[in-house]
């Protein structure tokens, strides 16, 4: 039973089921920190008090809270965006029950909004009792007799009164399918650890592959990525497939999007995502809830394409129960292979010559125990490709996972002779923030297309090659591509490793050049002395953090980037509608983490870049102060040694008690200058480094595979 909340605007109740926000969403509504809320709660007596929660985490009702935000002038308007978005986290019954009554409703408003306009001009119980038939007639259609969504009833929908009017207010500014989307991803970005989800890059590469579709299925959907980017793509193609014996397979386009998934709150949010993806009569879409290899939920379904990222490593997948089942025709998968169950599932499931796309753990193309089913699946030609992933491409993030392309061999057809294997790790920088997905799909694509219509494709060394699957049938029958594709020489063969020496030589030569004298013996001096802090009080700089802001396409100087000397090279998180700091030309830039005197002057290459996490930036006025003598009084080791804090597991940097001595202008240009050629020469062994290692590593990898001759 939900909680029953009574607040009071003035003399007026709110509501009886208010949605309730946490000090958090309070934050967000006003655009503060959390600590700026809790003075508030002990500065003002007329703060709204908890009514619920625990006593570290309250939660407040919502109308009240924004009721005194707007008297308190904290905020003239809540943009409604964010009211509705806190409306669906405070729901009584909880988010996940919220967003399918939302998309029930936007379900309604889209499909028939003249219904919609005539049932929200009653009252809110008379609304929640009329509106439970309304849905059902459209929910009934969409997604048949044995669906994921069911029409919640009218003592459900009580409470969720207030959030369905304001949901069909934002739809009306962004659209029914844009609306759900965005209270989809809040949703999910709120509670990161409660899912694995594919990522978009990899989805629309996976449905690419697969091809033009009229009938695709996913037997693990999930939120539903990956028919969404099914939907998302060109038309379909005509086919004799089935569709389960639940009506033709679809109007108009004639597509017909199946799903299932072990957990019915995802299989009731993907189902109702991808039908408002989908026009109102123009596709079928049909999503159950269900564990696809215990109990599946299309028997009958005979699909173009099957789209799968399922469960990895999973024990408890069937096997004691499901020995003797017909889906593994190539094999009973060990109970260790719960991938390759879902791969013969697949298979399965695909009519004759039809195409699977599984994102698979790379441990699945090399264990033994699933080395028969391989060879199996080679011999007869089902398997098709594997592409090697960079890490971060998909979670589990820090290692590469695969792409298996399969085909579904026609009776007393000829198999192939070949497999693809494609490793895309030199092809974009590693890192999820870094991948360059439009030329990696590119890549992929263009070379998949050409093996698939020809048989075969010419190899390009460390990238793609066509193997024969003799070579491939050996004890291990490893299907890695790293194993079996010709690394490329580091330096790009012996003529490239001549331009690399080249560079080199002319980069020694430039360090020779630049090497500083060891300078002369002094005393030190007795400079009067000033803080960093002092001068930001005195405003003769400016202090910023850097990190804050959403991610919106900005080149983002990182910690590490200042640390080796690069261009900027990161991506700021989403996050609340906040700027992101802007570096300009002559800002010094400070680690504040690991203790060490590193400092960066930024120069015009990089001005203009966001300021990333665990930054400092410091903007000198020049009238006062020269950023070269800054940066390099900054990084000073006594300096940095006074100004450090020193926890357990690491060493913490305040840059307002970093000194300086106080010196005329003209003293300080001096400094700055002698400073200013430190840093080029600094940069000069960066690069020698850099190009020795290449040269290195490419002469070693030219002399062990034979391209490059000993002398």
């Amino acid at each position: 039973m939900h909680k029953q909340v009574q607040v009071y605007e003035g003399s007026r109740p709110v509501s009886d089921n208010a949605a309730e926000v946490t000090a958090a969403g309070i934050a967000r509504l006003a655009g503060v920190g959390r600590a700026a809320v809790s003075n508030w709660r002990r500065r003002h007596p007329d703060f709204p008090k908890p009514v619920g929660g625990t006593e570290t985490s309250p939660s407040f009702a919502l109308p009240a809270v924004e009721q005194w935000l707007r008297d308190q002038g904290k905020i003239a308007e809540v943009p409604l965006r964010e009211r509705v978005w806190q409306q669906l986290a405070g729901h009584p019954a909880g988010a996940v029950t919220a967003l399918i009554h939302a998309g029930c409703v936007l379900l309604l408003v889209r499909d028939r909004p003249t219904a919609w306009l005539q049932l929200s001009a009653v009252s809110d119980e008379k609304l929640a009792a009329l509106l439970s038939p309304a849905l059902g007639e459209v929910l009934a259609p969409r997604f048949g007799p044995h669906r994921a969504v069911h029409t919640p009833d009218a003592s459900a929908l009580v409470p969720s009164v207030p959030l369905l009017r304001a949901t069909a207010e934002l739809a009306a500014e962004l659209g029914a399918r844009q609306t759900y989307e965005f209270l989809l991803g809040r949703h999910l970005d709120a509670n990161p650890r409660q899912y694995t989800l594919t990522p978009p890059g990899p989805a629309a590469l996976m449905a690419a592959l697969a091809g033009p579709a009229r009938t695709v299925l996913d037997p693990a959907c999930g939120t539903g990525t990956l028919l969404r980017a099914v939907a998302q793509g060109a038309g379909a193609k005509s086919t004799d497939a089935q569709s389960d014996g639940a009506g033709p397979a679809g109007a108009q386009d004639g597509r017909a999007l199946h799903g299932q998934d072990s957990d019915p709150d995802l299989a009731a949010l993907a189902a109702l995502r991808l039908a408002l993806h989908t026009e109102s009569g123009g596709g079928q879409v049909r999503v159950a809830a269900a564990d696809s290899l215990r109990a599946d939920a299309f028997p009958r379904v005979a699909a173009d394409a099957v789209l799968c990222h399922p469960p990895f490593n999973e024990r408890n997948w069937g096997h004691d129960e499901l020995a003797y089942d017909a889906r593994w025709e190539y094999g009973f998968p060990a109970r260790t292979e719960s991938e390759l169950a879902w791969v013969q599932h697949a298979l399965a499931r695909l009519r004759e010559g039809g195409t699977a796309v599984l994102l698979m753990p790379p441990a699945a193309a090399s264990r033994r125990s699933g080395r028969r089913i391989r060879a199996d699946l080679l011999r007869r030609g089902a398997l098709r490709a594997v592409v090697s992933l960079p890490a971060g491409a998909a979670p589990p993030y820090g290692i590469p996972l695969h792409l298996w392309v399969l085909r579904k061999p026609a009776p007393g057809g000829r198999p192939s002779h070949e497999l693809l294997l494609v490793d895309t790790a030199d092809l974009s920088a590693a890192g999820r923030d870094k991948l360059d997905w439009q030329a990696l799909h590119s890549a992929v694509l263009d070379t998949w297309q050409t093996f698939d219509r020809d048989g075969t494709v010419a190899g390009r060394p460390g990238v793609s090659r066509s193997v024969s699957v003799i070579e491939l049938l050996d004890d291990d029958v490893d299907l890695a591509p790293a194993r079996h594709l010709p690394p490329p020489a580091a330096g790009g063969g012996a003529a490239e490793l001549a331009v690399v020496r080249e560079r080199l030589a002319e980069t020694l030569r430039q360090t020779t050049a630049l090497t500083p004298p060891a300078g002369e013996a002094a005393r030190p001096p007795r400079w009067p002395t000033t803080t960093v802090g002092e001068l930001a009080r005195a405003g003769a700089l400016v202090l910023r953090a850097g990190g804050a802001g959403a991610g919106s396409g900005e080149r983002v100087l990182t910690e590490q980037d200042v640390l080796g000397g690069a261009a900027p090279s990161g991506s700021l998180p989403e996050g609340p509608a906040e700027d992101p700091v802007l570096v300009e030309a002559g800002d010094v830039v400070v680690p504040v983490l690991g203790g060490g005197s590193v400092v960066r002057v930024v120069d015009d290459t990089t001005a203009g870049a966001a300021l990333g996490r665990s930054l400092q930036l410091l903007r000198p006025d020049p009238a006062a102060l020269d950023p070269w003598f800054l940066a390099g009084f900054l990084r000073g080791t006594a300096n940095n040694r006074q100004a450090s804090s020193y926890a357990s597991t690491s060493t913490r940097l305040d840059v307002r008690r970093l000194q300086l001595p106080r010196l005329p202008l003209a003293d300080q240009l001096q400094y700055g200058e002698r400073f200013r050629t430190l840093a080029e020469f600094e940069d000069a062994l960066r690069q020698a480094g850099r190009l020795g290692e290449q040269l290195v590593q490419g002469l070693y990898d030219g002399l062990t595979d034979g391209t490059v001759r000993p002398r």
